[in-house]
């Protein structure tokens, strides 16, 4: 998904850059219709656009990539393209990671994993397993597989409860902090923005406790068709936006 430190250009030139990075990755079956071509063939294209969007976060300096893969909803797609999705991903992980791994780009998944397909998740067992010494870590890339918001925050509740049970926490001592301490994406900062392709305006049941804040930037642009002059576009525009968080 991104070329190795030797073939990485120079950082683009940004007012201001993003820690943390979501994007909702839409259009792919859009796009191959009007290639003339079956939903997958998007797919496979789909997957040549987060090459070059994770490339170009790193060179940015984004910290982190959040990236929506598969939702707990595109369960409901018809089985054949769901499951060379699923032969995609598991393939597309194994072959990029390499390359990932040399450019200090570290691969994290989010979502119910324990409900994917086996060779899905030993991808992502190896994948996981790799290290990157802290020196070199440069990106960190997470993959949402099987994932939706309301799962996280149902997941949170639940374990939240289990602590109040047993005496570990009080209820009066739960905070929104904790709360986030139970997220899949514990750890790390909220995302400072969001893209979307494809025209669609809605957040699809994702990453709906951290984007609160988050600037929305949506576009018409297809997911394949999605390169570094649209991610460098949408960096821009979040330069030029001034975050006020409520206040003036």
């Amino acid at each position: 998904m991104v070329q190795n430190d030797n073939h990485i250009p120079s950082a683009p030139t940004l007012d201001k850059v993003p820690q943390h990075v979501a994007v909702i990755m839409d259009g792919n079956g859009r796009w191959a219709k009007d290639q003339g071509e079956e939903r997958l063939y998007g797919h496979r294209h789909g997957v040549e656009a987060v090459r070059g969007v994770v490339q170009t976060a790193a060179e940015a300096g984004v910290r982190y990539l959040t990236i929506y893969a598969f939702s707990t909803e595109n369960w409901g797609r018809p089985a054949e393209e769901v499951d060379g999705i699923m032969s995609l991903i598991a393939q597309a992980i194994l072959s990029e990671l390499d390359t990932l791994t040399g450019a200090g780009i570290r691969m994290r998944f989010i979502g119910d994993l324990a409900s994917l397909p086996a060779s899905l998740q030993e991808s992502i067992r190896i994948a996981e397993a790799a290290v990157i010494p802290a020196e070199k870590l440069r990106m960190t890339l997470n993959i949402a597989l099987n994932y939706s918001s309301r799962w996280e925050l149902t997941r949170a509740m639940q374990q939240i409860a289990v602590a109040v049970k047993d005496g570990s926490l009080r209820p009066e001592e739960i905070t929104q902090e904790t709360v986030s301490n139970h997220l899949a994406t514990a750890g790390m900062p909220d995302p400072e923005l969001l893209i979307r392709t494809s025209g669609e305006l809605r957040l699809s049941n994702f990453l709906l406790w951290q984007l609160s804040y988050t600037e929305l930037y949506f576009t018409d642009t297809l997911w394949p068709a999605f390169g570094r002059d649209q991610m460098l576009a949408a960096l821009r525009e979040y330069g030029r936006r001034k975050r006020r968080f409520g206040r003036l």
